[in-house]
């Protein structure tokens, strides 16, 4: 109880750790800067008072903006002044270049502890090419102990011990479970050396007295673990990063017979029988390297350090481009200012004149060698020699025609020979704007990046303003950016934040509806996103930095979330398969298995975690299948969006709208047989119909509102929300409201409510809570969760 361990997982979450041993509470942030600090500690004394400090953390390529932004933060609560977050896989492959200096075009294997990354690195002359990476955010060695836990050491102790049913919840057992998870770790750690293990409960070294189950019997086992066992228990989340290799692979066009070999990185890929599996199956040369796995990051990281020119605090990697001037003869040198070469150009630039026969050479100073002389006339080009790692300094020497030495003020050239240099870092995720596709129409994306595009970027794009904006109202217009690969689907993608341009942020004047709005953005190698939105109506520019602090998951309270999540996007499923036969909906269903099997009241963040990583690579093959099958795809959701209707509405409908709304289904099934783009219009149009009548029946709004407070974590502006619920609680307390939960749901479609105004004031409630944004949030038009809460009353 007090220790915390595996936080690195959660960095990036709204989640808090318990130390109550030592009376502590701490944020995953705080956790990492402490070990920051004591790393820190272990640095000579001078170097910890320097002012020229700066610091490079490394991150997984799968973390989110999120989880990228929260290490900063975390290396900025440990004192560190200037830090650069840098992606593992760069790291590595800077690293593997300084072992091997080998051309030919690499997989960078990177299977942590918590993590799996994987990268394709194309390596030319010590120069690096990221080509593209992706990964998986729960995968790791901690899983590989999780599941010897879960399938052999709790099995053996049930059978041979009286123990409480979910040991997880039982408070008295936490040392117990702990101890269980590093005795499995070790035993998997041996079996890297043997065929057979034994895990020792409790473990060899631990240092308290007794464990006993729940009649007092002392528990003092050792449980073999064969090396034939672990393969079959760990071959589902090998075979997850052999599937995310080959994604990868495809996404930049390389196949494994591009590729030289395979490079080994983290703790869990000293296990040879894992590195056999993942070879055989990629047909990649998997040999062991020279490179160390469990510190290639760590050195590849102090490469990347010495490239960043820390002065500009930027964060901007030093130019790889040298000048010197002098105005004596408008003369100029230009050079290759740092380079993993063994030799650098030095060229001349002359801006005018030069009289015939001035001659220039190029002096080593480290090594007192000389070029010899040359002509001074514009583009001559000579080669230098670089002696040594690091700076090389070189001076130039100008001589007129009769031989004498002319002085020159800038004479000096110093030419840096690296180790290795990166030429482009891809994105790890995709980024986008969202937008409306119309004015009034449907929410969509504009990509500011796509993943694996080279970073850094900058970009400028075209908007309009979507409503009028006057200086001091209370309304503002809204910049949301999303992260992720969901074209179809803006809310399965991560918020990243929003930038708000707000009637108080001027003083005078009006953004009028249809206001051009220039949208300039950068996109830095860290990830952070640097905004500049200029209004030309009012002559007035915005900026931002966008901050991912809002809209944090909470993993140890969300668990009903994504478990109805889940059975969400296992009805879709099904839907499908009705229709398409395609394989992917079987791996779809399968990667529900983990939601399927969560408690509605789980609090513990990895199960969670994992159950939604399931979910998320389930809707990734659903949208695979939906692309591929549009057609039938398309006839789902009318249909879906008829019956509803036809359920719920139709007797509630005006004449004039039951027969637009019919006239519209017809006009969306020609879309169909079309296969042309308006069918998404027709649809949303079809929910906007089905919103505005719903939006006038009573159990709809009192529904709406509750659905809306299940989720107070989700909401970005929680002293405006937790506001508009506690008088909407108010409201439902009311003798109104009471009589209408009395009726059984089929009453309560059917029941027209005699108002005194309760209903309405609920009604503008709803609409603001609505109006707040939600992450995650249940669309606008989406109606049918309403419906399926006042079922299950």
């Amino acid at each position: 109880k007090s220790c915390a361990k595996l936080f690195k997982r959660r960095i990036g979450e709204d989640s808090l750790i318990e130390l109550p041993a030592v009376d502590r509470t701490l944020t995953p942030e705080e956790c990492s800067a402490e070990i920051l600090k004591e790393l820190f500690s272990y640095l000579p004394e001078e170097i910890r008072i320097s002012s020229d400090i700066g610091t490079v953390v490394t991150v997984p390529a799968v973390f989110n903006m999120k989880a990228r932004s929260a290490t900063r933060h975390a290396a900025e609560i440990a004192g560190f002044s200037r830090v650069e977050v840098m992606q593992e896989p760069v790291a590595a492959v800077m690293s593997f270049m300084l072992e091997s200096n080998t051309d030919g075009t690499f997989l960078i294997y990177d299977l942590g502890g918590g993590t799996f990354d994987v990268a394709i690195a194309q390596t030319t002359g010590s120069r690096i090419n990221l080509l593209a990476h992706g990964g998986i955010e729960v995968c790791g060695g901690r899983d590989f102990d999780r599941l010897i836990a879960d399938n052999v050491i709790l099995p053996y102790l049930y059978e041979e011990y009286n123990l409480p049913n979910d040991l997880t919840k039982d408070k008295s057992f936490e040392k117990f479970i702990r101890i269980i998870q590093r005795s499995a770790e070790q035993a998997k750690i041996e079996l890297s050396a043997t065929d057979e293990s034994i895990i020792q409960i409790p473990g060899r070294d631990d240092w308290f007295d007794h464990l006993q189950d729940l009649n007092g019997e002392e528990i003092d086992q050792g449980i073999p673990l064969q090396r034939e066992v672990f393969n079959r228990i760990i071959t589902e989340k090998i075979n997850d990063t052999i599937i995310c290799a080959r994604k990868t692979m495809e996404e930049c066009g390389v196949s494994s017979q591009d590729i030289e070999r395979i490079v080994w990185v983290g703790g869990p890929t000293h296990y040879k029988p894992l590195r056999d599996k993942v070879a055989l199956e990629l047909e990649i040369n998997g040999e062991i390297s020279n490179l160390n796995p469990m510190t290639a990051v760590a050195e590849g990281a102090s490469l990347f350090a010495e490239s960043i020119d820390w002065s500009s605090n930027e964060g901007r990697v030093k130019t790889t481009r040298g000048q010197i001037s002098t105005d004596e003869l408008g003369l100029s040198f230009n050079y290759t200012a740092r380079t993993p070469s063994d030799t650098s150009k030095i060229a001349v630039q002359v801006d005018g004149q030069v009289p015939d026969g001035f001659e220039f050479q190029v002096d080593n100073l480290d090594s007192g060698t000389t070029s010899g002389r040359f002509q001074l006339k514009h583009a001559v080009t000579i080669d230098v020699t670089l002696t040594k790692p690091g700076e090389n300094t070189f001076k130039v020497v100008v001589y007129n025609d009769v031989g004498e030495q002319i002085v020159i003020k800038q004479d000096e050239i110093v030419i840096t020979k690296t180790a290795a240099t990166v030429e482009t870092i891809p994105a790890p995720h995709s980024i986008a704007l969202e937008v409306l596709e119309r004015s009034g129409g449907r929410p969509i994306l504009v990509n500011l990046i796509k993943k694996n595009d080279p970073l850094p970027f900058h970009d400028v794009i075209q908007l309009t303003a979507n409503e009028e904006l006057k200086a001091g109202s209370d309304n503002s217009l809204n910049f949301n950016l999303w992260e992720g690969e969901f074209e179809d689907s803006i809310n399965s993608n991560e918020w990243i934040g929003v930038f708000k341009i707000e009637g108080d942020d001027f003083d005078e004047g009006v953004i009028p509806l249809g206001a051009e709005l220039i949208y300039n953005y950068e996109i830095k190698t860290s990830g952070e996103i640097n905004v500049e939105v200029s209004i030309p109506a009012i002559s007035r520019i915005f900026e931002a930095v966008y901050s991912p602090d809002e809209g944090k998951s909470d993993y140890t309270t969300n668990a009903k979330e994504i478990v109805e999540d889940g059975i969400s996007v296992g009805k879709n499923i099904d839907e499908i398969k009705s229709v398409v036969d395609d394989p992917k909906l079987e791996q779809a269903k399968k990667k529900l298995d983990k939601a399927d099997a969560l408690d509605s009241d789980e609090s513990d963040p990895e199960k969670v975690k994992e159950a939604e990583q399931g979910i998320t690579q389930a809707k990734e093959l659903l949208e695979e299948v939906s692309r591929k099958n549009r057609k039938e795809i398309c006839q789902i959701e009318l249909t879906k969006e008829l019956t509803f209707f036809d359920l719920y509405c139709r007797q509630h409908a005006r004449p004039s709208e039951e027969k637009a709304f019919d006239s519209l289904v017809e006009t969306a099934g020609r879309s169909i047989e079309n296969n042309d783009s308006s069918f998404d219009d027709h649809i949303n149009e079809l929910r906007m119909r089905i919103f505005e009548i719903l939006w006038r029946q009573p159990w709809f709004i009192i529904e709406r509102f509750k659905n809306l407070i299940r989720t107070p974590h989700a909401f970005t502006d929680q002293s405006r929300f937790e506001e508009l619920a506690a008088r909407g609680r108010t409201l439902l307390g009311h003798d109104v409201i009471r009589r209408y939960e009395e009726l059984s749901p089929e009453e309560k479609y059917k029941y027209a409510m005699i108002d005194d105004g309760t209903i309405d004031e609920l009604r503008e409630i709803v609409r603001n809570i609505m109006s707040i944004h939600h992450i995650g949030a249940i669309p606008s038009t989406d109606s049918r969760q309403e419906v399926n809460v006042v079922r299950a009353q």
